[in-house]
This record gives C-alpha cells, structure tokens and sequence, in this order.
C-alpha cells in the first residue's frame, strides 16, 4: 500500500485533525527542553570549569583547548523535565514503554557521567548498554520482528528479533558516540533524527513517542548554541551521546514496530527499515567504513584513530561547521531524494542500491583521505622550509651584528625545526 506522506495530509485539508493540544504540548516540549538547555548550560560550564571536569587536546581532537564535556547532563535534564510536563495516558502500552525506557536512560546517564570524569573500561561500558537495553527488550517486549520483506524474509522467532534488537541499540549508541568527534556534528544529525521520527509519530498520533523526541529536539538544539560558541564551549561527552543514542535507538524501534501492520495500514511505510537507515545514514556509513579500514589495516575496530570522515573533511580544509554541515546535508539531501524517488521499489531491491551507495562513499572517502593527507605533508614541508628560512635569515643577521636577541631567536627557531623534522 502506498503510505500517506506529510505533505499529503496537508494537501488533502486535514491540518485540523493534527492540530489539538496533543501538537501544541509536543510544540511547548521543543521550545521549553530548548529554553532549559540554554540556561542550564552556562552552569554546567563555570562548574565544569571549576572542578577541571575538561577534555584535553588530544592527536584525535579536533579542539585546541581544555573544553567541558558533561553537556549530556543539560540534554538529559531538559528532555525528561519537558516530557514529564504532561500526563501521557491515552496510549498506555507506549506510555509504559516510555517509561521503562528511563529505567535504560538514567543508567546510562550514569555510566556516561562517570567515563567523562573517570573513564570506564570499554567492556564494562558495552556490558551495560546490553543490559540497559535488554531492560526493555525483555520486560517490554520491545523488539523488531519483521524484515518487511528484505531478502524475502518477514517475520522472524523471537532467537532472531531478540539479539537483531539489542543490536541495533548497541550499534546506533556507539555509532552516535563515534561521530561525536567534531563540534555539531553529533548533535545536528541526532536533531535531525528526531524531529524526523517526531514530526511521523505527530502525523500519526503517537503523542508520547512525539512528545519526548520533540523534546529530546530542543534539548539538542539548546546543546548546538553553545556546541559552537568560541567563549562557552561544550561538548555532549559520553554522558551526552550515549543517553541520545539511546533514545534514537527507541525512536527507530518503535517506527518499525508501528509500521509493520503496512500490508493493512495504508498510512503506514512498506520500506520503514530503509527509511531509517536513510535518515542515519551518515553514523550507519561512518561507523562501518572506520571499522572496515582499521579491520583492514590489520588493527582493532575498537582502537580509535583519525580515519572518521568528519575528521577527513577537516584534515581537507573546512572548519568545524561546515564540515557538520556538510553531514547534516547529506542526512536531508538522502531522505529527500528516497521520498521522492522510492515509489513501489521493493526494500531488497532498495536494500541493493543502499549497500551500492555504501560502496561508492567508501571510494570518494577513499580518495578524500588520500588527497588530505597529500595537502597536509605540503603544508607540513612548508612550514619546514619557512623554518629553515628564517634560520638563514637570522644567521644571515648574526654574522653581520653580533645580538645577544638574535641567538636566543636562533636557538628557538632551530628548536622548532628538530621538531618537525621529528615528526615528519
């Protein structure tokens, strides 16, 4: 069946039957979760600030200076408070969905807490995801059960949807963590995300789904004013990503569990799975090719580098935000372009084309690392052969004039050239 699209609904007249209070509370969610990131923020600063709770630069960082990185405490405080502002009982099996889903959320919050102020070992941080996730999975029943016909395959026994759920929550946790390495990038494609699923579960009425993924919208955006600030810079660390990846997980979940009735609904989307995989497009293609390439290179997936193609993009020239917004462009530009093209594709006819584009984003960053790495050892060199210039130019000096000025200079400027010629 051919599901109905938001343009549609507006296009047929029937804006009335989605404006209700449900909407305006989901709305007040957005601007209120906003308004509590924004001033809670510069607090979570200063005390951050205070107590030397900063990340240092490091050879991944992309950040010159000490910076806070418990912004997640913003995001996690102004997502719940704008959520549980209103009574969420119409629908009580999401609602209580919703809310076994913060048992997941608060451990989380605190396993992301403490690696940002003490750091966690890895296994310990991946055995609880699975049990943060395996909490609602198992007590509530929340699981992906069907394929929707990919490879020919539907529903599937619960030794499949079980261990295929935990999964997707494991990978898209840990794929939000691995993006989270450049200013806005995280944060912006997890906005994006959210509001894609919230603004569906409005067109449907799920409100307790839309409500919290609005809120969870205006907590980031909230998050992204000061994740780009030169003077109030933050970071959503561990405490941050792990919580909204979390969330994204729940969101993607539940789309597929809503919209597995398609072969009857004729609202719901015969290609959910492939709609999600667009609209995370880029942490899905990030996160595969990163563990490919250090596979590949015969190193641990799980050893962390400079190989992500936010980093690529920054070793090629753009700042920070534009590189960020590149991604976000390539997440809008994707989904766009599948409503608009998707028509009556099959999903593993489209589950092809998704790996194919798969393989051409492997080329092009392929290309791109190669050409980044060739720009950087130009400018690497020149800045040794300027080095080696004012060496000459000082000595040049010196012999001329004795200056007692002129040989500390030297001796600095010979001090720098060993250093690069250190390390390059």
């Amino acid at each position: 069946m051919e599901p109905t699209l938001p343009l549609q609904i507006l296009a047929d007249g029937n804006i009335n039957n989605i404006i209700h209070h449900d909407v305006y509370q989901c709305i007040l969610s957005f601007l209120i979760a906003c308004f509590l990131s924004i001033i809670s923020i510069p607090v979570i600063i200063n005390l951050s600030n205070l107590l030397h709770l900063t990340a240092k630069p490091g050879f991944r960082s992309s950040h010159k200076t000490e910076t806070p990185t418990l912004g997640g405490i913003a995001i996690f405080a102004a997502s719940l408070i704008a959520y549980f502002l209103w009574p969420h009982s119409e629908n009580i099996l999401e609602s209580n969905i919703i809310n076994l889903s913060m048992t997941g959320i608060v451990i989380l919050f605190f396993l992301g807490l403490k690696d940002d102020i003490l750091a966690v070992d890895p296994t310990k941080k991946l055995i609880i995801q699975i049990f943060a996730s395996l909490i609602l999975v198992a007590m509530g029943n929340f699981k992906v059960d069907n394929f929707y016909g990919i490879f020919g395959v539907h529903a599937v026994s619960d030794f499949v949807s079980i261990p295929l759920t935990v999964f997707i929550f494991i990978a898209l946790i840990n794929a939000i963590n691995l993006i989270d390495g450049i200013d806005g990038l995280a944060g912006g494609i997890s906005l994006i995300a959210s509001l894609g699923f919230g603004i569906w579960f409005i067109l449907n009425d799920h409100f307790s789904f839309a409500c919290l993924a609005f809120a969870l919208s205006g907590s980031l955006l909230g998050f992204l004013r000061f994740n780009f600030s030169r003077t109030s810079k933050i970071f959503m660390g561990d405490t941050g990503s792990l919580i909204v990846g979390y969330l994204l997980s729940i969101f993607a979940v539940e789309f597929l569990s809503l919209n597995v009735g398609y072969l009857h609904d004729p609202t719901a989307y015969f290609n959910a799975p492939i709609i999600v995989m667009v609209l995370l497009i880029v942490p899905i293609f990030d996160t595969l090719r990163v563990f490919i390439v250090r596979i590949v290179k015969g190193g641990s997936p799980f050893v962390a580098d400079r190989n992500h193609m936010h980093h690529i993009l920054i070793d090629s020239g753009l700042n920070h935000f534009w590189a960020s917004f590149t991604l976000w462009m390539v997440t809008i530009l994707n989904t766009t372009l599948f409503f608009v093209f998707h028509g009556d594709i099959t999903n593993t006819a489209s589950m092809y084309i998704y790996i194919g584009m798969f393989v051409v984003y492997m080329v092009v960053a392929y290309y791109m690392k190669k050409r980044a790495i060739s720009r950087n050892r130009k400018k690497s060199w020149l800045k040794i052969l300027l080095s080696k210039a004012k060496i000459f130019l000082l000595l040049k000096r010196l012999l001329e004039t004795y200056d007692f000025d002129l040989v500390l200079k030297l001796r600095h400027a010979i001090n720098m050239l060993v250093i690069f010629m250190a390390f390059y």
